[in-house]
C-alpha cells in the first residue's frame, strides 16, 4: 500500500516535469539515445567502446536539439487549437 502511493507520487512528479519541460524531455531522450547508439555501434561493428561512444555522441546530440525544437513547436500548435 505505501509503495503504491510512493510510486504514484514519483510518477506524478516525473509526468509533471516532462509534460511541462521540453528541455528536460530532450535531455532524457538524448542521454538514452547516446547509450543505445554506443551499445549498437559496439555490438554491430565490434569497435572499441571508446570509439563507439565518440561516434554515438554526435548524432544523438543533433537529434536531441531537433527533438527539443519539435517538442516546443508541437506544444505551441497544440495550445492554439
Amino acid at each position: 500500500m505505501i509503495m503504491t502511493e510512493l510510486t504514484k507520487g514519483i510518477f506524478k512528479i516525473i509526468r509533471k516535469l516532462i509534460g511541462e519541460s521540453s528541455i528536460l524531455l530532450a535531455i532524457i531522450y538524448t542521454i538514452g539515445h547516446i547509450f543505445i547508439a554506443t551499445t549498437c555501434n559496439f555490438l554491430i561493428t565490434g569497435a572499441a567502446v571508446e570509439l563507439a561512444a565518440v561516434d554515438a555522441i554526435v548524432e544523438p546530440l543533433i537529434n536531441g536539439v531537433w527533438f527539443y525544437v519539435l517538442h516546443k513547436l508541437a506544444k505551441r500548435f497544440m495550445k492554439s487549437e
